[in-house]
C-alpha cells in the first residue's frame, strides 16, 4: 500500500512571523535595557559616522571646487612663457594662439613684485599688467568690482587692486597707492628703487583672501614701463574652454605660437597645493570609516548578548519546527535593523547640514564668538560644500556593507545553537 509522504509546511524566507519576532527584539524590555543601550549606540554610531563622512567629503569636494575656480578664473589654464629670445612679438603670438580651438583668452601679461603702500601701511603685493580688453574678459574680476570701474583703464594710469589690500592700506576707490620696486632706474650708482604712487581706478573682491589681497592690476604699457619692459611682456595667459583637457591644447598652442615657447599649465603650477588637498581627503575619508567600522563592531556584540540572552526562545523557536535559516534570518534582520536605520538618517542629516552648512558657520561663530573659518587660512571668504552623488553613493553602500556583514556572524551563530543544549542550561 503506497503512502503519500507529505512535505511538512515551511514559511517562505523573510515571512510576516520573522519580521514580527526582530521587531520584539529591537524593543527591548526592562531586563533587556543593556542590550537596547548597545543598539542605541550602534544606531548613533553608524549614524554619526555617514554624516561625518559625507559632511567631511562634500566640505573637501567644495574647497576644491571654490579654489580651482578661483585660481583657474584669476591664472591661465597655459602659460606660455619665451625661450631663446624675450616676447617682443607678443601682440602676433597672442593673436594666433587666440584663433585657435577651444581656446577663448590668449592674455599678454607683465609680471613683478613689489611694495604697496600708503599713508598708514604698506604690504607686499604681486603687480600684473594686462590690457584692459583682456580685463573685462576675466569674469572673476570684471564681475566682482565692490568700488569704481574699470572704464578707460588703459588711458589713464589708475590701478585696480584687491578688497583686503585696500583694507589693509585703510585706501579707498579714487585714493592713491604708491608702488615700489627694487628694478628701478640703473644709473652710475646702482640700480635705484622705483617709486610712483597710482591712482585707485577700482578694488575688486573675488573671495580668494591671498587674491584679494596681494594683486595689483596695471594697465599693460604702464607696466612694461614700470619694469622696464618696453618691447617685451613676461608671459601669456591662455584660457581654454575646459581646463580638464588642457593637454589636447598642448600641441596646437605651440604650433600656432610660431616660435620657441615653454608651456606650463595649470596642474603643474598647483601641484603641490593639489597634492596635498587629495592627500588630506583620503585620508580624512580612512579615519571616519573607522567610526562607521566601529558602529559595525557595536552591532556584534549586541546581537551576540541578544542571542546568548534569547537562548531559550531559540531552542523553543527550533522545537516548534523554525528552520536553522529562519533563525538566521530573525537576528539578520534585527542586526540589519539597526544599521539601515543609522545609514539613512545619517545620510538625511549629512545633507541638511551641507546644504546649510555656511549659516550653521555663521551661528557657530555668533555663538562662541570666535571665527571658525578664517579666510587667513583657508583662502575661502566662505564655507563651501559641494555634494557629489558617486561618493555620497559610496558612502551609503559601505556602510550598508559593513552593517550587512556585522549581521552575520552572530545570526550563524544562533541557528547552531543547539536547543537540546539551550534549554537544559537555562
Amino acid at each position: 500500500m503506497d503512502e503519500t509522504m507529505t512535505e511538512p509546511l515551511r514559511t517562505k524566507p523573510f515571512s510576516a512571523f520573522e519580521w514580527m519576532l526582530s521587531g520584539r527584539y529591537l524593543r527591548a524590555r526592562r531586563k533587556e535595557g543593556f542590550i537596547s543601550v548597545i543598539a542605541g549606540f550602534s544606531f548613533l554610531g553608524i549614524m554619526l559616522g555617514v554624516a561625518t563622512l559625507i559632511i567631511v567629503m562634500a566640505v573637501m569636494n567644495g574647497f576644491r571646487t571654490e579654489l580651482l575656480g578661483k585660481i583657474l578664473g584669476l591664472n591661465g589654464h597655459l602659460l606660455v612663457q619665451p625661450l631663446e629670445s624675450p616676447l617682443t612679438d607678443w601682440k602676433d603670438v597672442a593673436d594666433r594662439i587666440s584663433h585657435v580651438s577651444g581656446i577663448r583668452l590668449a592674455a599678454p601679461v607683465v609680471d613683478g613684485q613689489g611694495l604697496g603702500s600708503s599713508p598708514f601701511n604698506a604690504s607686499g603685493v604681486f603687480i600684473r599688467g594686462i590690457r584692459a580688453a583682456d580685463l573685462d574678459k576675466l569674469t572673476s574680476i570684471a564681475k566682482n568690482i565692490k568700488q569704481g570701474t574699470l572704464e578707460g583703464f588703459d588711458d589713464g594710469q589708475g590701478v585696480a587692486i584687491g578688497r583686503r589690500l585696500a583694507d589693509q592700506l585703510s585706501l579707498h576707490a579714487g585714493d592713491s597707492i604708491t608702488l615700489i620696486s627694487p628694478k628701478g632706474a640703473v644709473t652710475a650708482m646702482g640700480t635705484t628703487p622705483r617709486i610712483k604712487p597710482y591712482k585707485i581706478a577700482a578694488v575688486f573682491e573675488i573671495g580668494m583672501s591671498e587674491y584679494d589681497s596681494t594683486f595689483v592690476f596695471m594697465p599693460l604699457p604702464e607696466a612694461q614701463a614700470y619694469f622696464n619692459r618696453p618691447n617685451d611682456v613676461t608671459a601669456i595667459e591662455v584660457f581654454t574652454d575646459n581646463p580638464d583637457k588642457v593637454d589636447t591644447y598642448r600641441k596646437t598652442v605651440t604650433e600656432a605660437a610660431g616660435r620657441p615657447v615653454f608651456l606650463v599649465d595649470w596642474r603643474q603650477r598647483n601641484s603641490t597645493f593639489f597634492n596635498a588637498l587629495q592627500v588630506e581627503r583620503n585620508v580624512m575619508f580612512l579615519i571616519l570609516t573607522l567610526i562607521v567600522l566601529v558602529a559595525a563592531l557595536n552591532i556584534i556584540s549586541g546581537l551576540i548578548m541578544l542571542v546568548k540572552d534569547k537562548g531559550s526562545d531559540i531552542a523553543i523557536l527550533r522545537t516548534m519546527g523554525a528552520s536553522q535559516g529562519s533563525i538566521m534570518r530573525i537576528f539578520l534582520i534585527t542586526g540589519a535593523a539597526i544599521g539601515v536605520v543609522g545609514t539613512l538618517t545619517g545620510f538625511v542629516v549629512g545633507l541638511l547640514i551641507c546644504l546649510n552648512i555656511e549659516s550653521i558657520r555663521e551661528f557657530l561663530s555668533w555663538v562662541t564668538s570666535t571665527e571658525l573659518f578664517s579666510p587667513e587660512l583657508y583662502f575661502l571668504s566662505k564655507l563651501p560644500a559641494e555634494v557629489d552623488i558617486r561618493e555620497t553613493s559610496a558612502v551609503v553602500i559601505m556602510a550598508l556593507t559593513l552593517s550587512f556583514l556585522a549581521t552575520l556572524y552572530p545570526s550563524w551563530r544562533a541557528a547552531r545553537l543547539d536547543p537540546v543544549d539551550a534549554l537544559r542550561y537555562e
